[in-house]
């Protein structure tokens, strides 16, 4: 069985689920406090009561937002999934419960690297010129770990029928690793969130993690042979276009982690644009079964016109009263995007991969190769 086939075969078939609502699989990008948003979005979508969740996939601060959800769903429905998102935004926010020291700690999670304008900026970036987390950090103190795991009952998670994936990236190999439902726990969790110049790399069956978004922000390819559905809803909080020409380092380093952050989505959905193209051109089979491919209806929810007041340092802003307006923003994309494209979801895309996923070089690439690329 080639590549494409192990990525888009046969589906694992679930019990069919109401027949009044639609069905999707979710894809949570990270992004620091601006998962926020996220949490807004998915605060609507739980209580729409149209919608129903097959499967959800999420990369650091989307990862936390996707247990949150899958143990709310597990324990009591899509209730009690929102009150975990509320409880654990509250918890992490700067008037939350955590202690000074695991405020300090915290705090650094909500970034890619020091950004101007943290509390500790001056310091840090003073400092780790010349030290790494195991130096400034040298017990490993992780407040997040001990809060998700009182949060979230994972033997529950474990035995839901809702499939589950999270992304980490092996240090040594550089490869992606996808934690599905059955294998994910607080230390998955947090592998997943493990900045490097923050967080120690985190250990799992031998081999050091790191951050997933550096090789999938967040994956999407799980989904294709776990759930009947062949809707995602990508929830992207990372900006893929900026104007102007960062040219201070910090913003020379703020935009490079962006790029970084979105490459291997653009690559997904180069993959899934090719695979429906060549389903759509008769040259590959549609269907479940062997040697047939799955024709993805991708969408998207992003943050629109508040992206372009945020910036990078605003990952770091853990005030409740920040968390909110993010969560207000977010419901407030979902109720836009319910409204324009519910009837949308099982029939067809509304994000175009073609243009998303272009090259620039196309421009000046010759016909019969640019449609190919």
């Amino acid at each position: 069985m080639n590549l494409l086939s192990r990525a888009f075969g046969r589906p694992r078939v679930s019990a069919p689920g109401d027949p009044k609502k639609k069905r999707i699989n979710l894809a949570l990008q990270g992004g620091g406090a601006h998962g926020a948003f996220t949490w807004g979005v998915l605060d609507e979508l739980l209580g729409d009561g149209r919608i129903e969740i097959e499967g959800i996939s999420g990369t650091s601060a989307g990862a936390v937002n996707a247990v949150m959800v899958a143990d709310g769903l597990a324990r009591g429905g899509p209730e009690e999934a929102r009150k975990r998102l509320a409880e654990f935004w509250r918890a992490v926010s700067r008037d939350g419960e955590l202690s000074t020291m695991h405020r300090a700690v915290a705090d650094r999670l909500f970034s890619l690297l020091p950004m101007t304008g943290a509390p500790i900026q001056n310091w840090f970036g003073a400092v780790s010129r010349y030290l790494s987390p195991y130096d400034l950090n040298p017990l490993n103190i992780n407040p997040l770990k001990g809060l998700v795991d009182r949060l979230v009952d994972f033997d529950a998670v474990r035995k839901s029928p809702l499939q589950l994936f999270i992304a980490a990236t092996n240090v040594n190999t550089g490869r992606l690793r996808v934690f599905a439902r059955d294998k994910i726990d607080a230390t998955a969790v947090m592998a997943s969130a493990a900045l490097p110049l923050v967080f120690h790399a985190v250990e799992i069956d031998g081999a050091p993690y790191w951050d997933g978004g550096y090789t999938a922000n967040p994956p999407i390819y799980p989904f294709f042979r776990t759930t009947q559905t062949e809707d995602v809803l990508v929830v992207q909080i990372n900006p893929v276009t900026r104007t102007g020409t960062p040219k201070s380092s910090q913003e020379i380093i703020n935009r490079v982690n962006e790029i970084t952050f979105n490459a291997s989505l653009l690559a997904e959905y180069r993959a899934i644009e090719f695979v429906s193209r060549l389903i759509d051109q008769g040259r590959l089979p549609r269907g479940t079964g062997p040697g047939e491919y799955r024709r993805i209806n991708v969408h998207r929810i992003d943050l629109g016109f508040i992206g372009k007041k945020l910036t990078p340092a605003s990952r770091l802003n853990t005030d409740f009263d920040f968390f909110e307006m993010l969560h207000r923003a977010g419901r407030r994309a979902a109720r836009r995007f319910l409204g324009t494209h519910f009837d949308d979801i099982g029939v067809r895309s509304t994000l175009d991969l073609r243009t998303e996923m272009r090259g620039e070089r196309e421009e000046a690439l010759p016909a019969d190769l640019a449609q190919s690329a």
